[in-house]
Formats: C-alpha cells, structure tokens, sequence
C-alpha cells in the first residue's frame, strides 16, 4: 500500500492508458480524481467496485480556470494534492501532415493540450503540494520526441517541450520537496485499438523486446516515480519502449 490516503491526479483519466495508471493508484490504497474531457465514470465504478475512492471530473488541461477549478475541487473532496500525473493529450484525433502543409490551428492545439495543459496542471497543484512539503509530478511525454516521427511536427515539438520543462520544474520545485520527472513511452497498443499489423511488425523489429506494448508495460515505472522509493530523482527522463531508445 505504497499510496495509501494519497491524493492522486490523473489527467486524461478516461482514456485506456490513465484507467490502468488509476486502478494501480487506487490498488495501492490512493485516492483518485479523474479529470478528462469525457467522462471517467466507468473508471471510478471499476476502482469503487473495488474498494476504492475515486472521482470524475470535466476538465480542459488547456483552459486555466478550468484546471483550477478541477485541482480546487480534488483538494477539497479529498483534502489535498500529492501526486499529479500529466497524462492527457492531443493525440488519437491528431492530424498528419508535412510541416510546411500544416495548418497553425492543429499546431497550437497541440501546443495548447500537450505543453500548456502540463504547465497549467503543475501551477494549478503546486500551492497544495507546497502545503505538505513534498509532492510528485510526473509528467507523460512519448518516444517521438526522441525519434522525431514525420508529418507529426506539432506532436513530436509538444512532447519534446515536456522533457525540457520537466527539467526546469525540477530545478524551481527541488526546494519545495517536489520532484519531477518525465515518462517517454513508445507505441502502446490499448484495448480496443485498431493497428496495421505491417506496420506494427517493423515497430517490434526495432524493439529489444519483439512485442506490442501495453498499458500494464508503463504503469510500474509511473508509480515508481510517484512513490517514496524515488524521493532522490528529479529533472530524470525514463524511457518505456521495450528497448528501441537507449537514454
């Protein structure tokens, strides 16, 4: 029960991937708030059915009132911030282009959802996790970024401005007892995901590891980095794609 009574926050919370960091979360005895566009109700029945406590809550991680209003609303419900996981993005309806072709519309939204969300959720949990002294942020980046994928320049930009602010949130949060770290996962196949296997058998190719990934393959190392055992690690990029980037 590494987490028991902590309060949790986990962006993008009724997606595929945020349902299985939540579950782990609230299995280790956390208290869980699930913000996201769509609603995370079947994610807090599912950790409710399990002896849990969780709450869903509408959330645009670009709109700063929004964000603060959802942080107030999780510290009030549950009486306070620990852990903030930056999950949500622009991502699944996200649309490809060559650069020079892509409209400045698409551009920011990424822009907007991916960096400024990070940065909103992190100013919007800050005072409470100075409160306490401590706290943990751990923010989701992607392999991309290391890769620097074609026709997805808005995507790729976005998720290398995470590792990079990751860093400077460390350097201004270490005197707080914050630390803050970042995740780069690769491809993760979610249940219910459509792939080209084609293309999915030249990923594995590349990989250490000759498989899919799934969800089950990130969360260990996300709930490493929001647990005590990680307490002298911060600024740190973690890499989760079975082998393909060597950090």
């Amino acid at each position: 029960m590494r987490f028991k009574d902590k309060i949790v926050i986990i962006t993008g919370g009724g997606g595929k991937i945020g349902k299985a960091y939540a579950l782990a979360f609230a299995k280790e005895g956390a208290k869980v708030s699930l913000p996201d566009l769509i609603s995370a109700e079947p994610v807090v029945k599912a950790i409710q059915d399990q002896g849990g406590q969780a709450m869903s809550l509408q959330c645009d991680v670009s709109d700063e009132a929004s964000v603060k209003a959802m942080v107030d609303q999780t510290a009030k419900r549950f009486g306070g911030v620990d852990i903030l996981i930056n999950n949500a993005a622009y991502f699944m309806n996200v649309k490809k282009s060559p650069f020079w072709e892509m409209n400045v519309d698409e551009f920011d939204k990424a822009m907007a959802v991916n960096i400024r969300g990070v940065w909103l959720c992190a100013k919007a949990a800050f005072p409470y996790m100075k409160q306490r002294g401590k706290g943990k942020i751990v923010n989701i980046s992607s392999s991309v970024a290391l890769n620097g994928n074609p026709n997805y320049i808005h995507y790729v930009a976005s998720k290398g401005a995470v590792i990079s602010m990751t860093r400077a949130m460390a350097r201004e949060l270490g005197g707080h007892g914050i630390c803050v770290n970042t995740v780069a996962p690769g491809f993760t196949v979610t249940e219910g995901r459509q792939v080209d296997p084609e293309y999915e058998k030249k990923r594995n190719e590349q990989r250490c590891f000759p498989r899919s990934q799934v969800e089950a393959d990130i969360v260990g190392t996300v709930l490493f980095l929001a647990s005590s055992e990680s307490d002298s690690m911060t600024g740190q990029l973690l890499c989760i794609d079975g082998g393909t980037h060597f950090m």
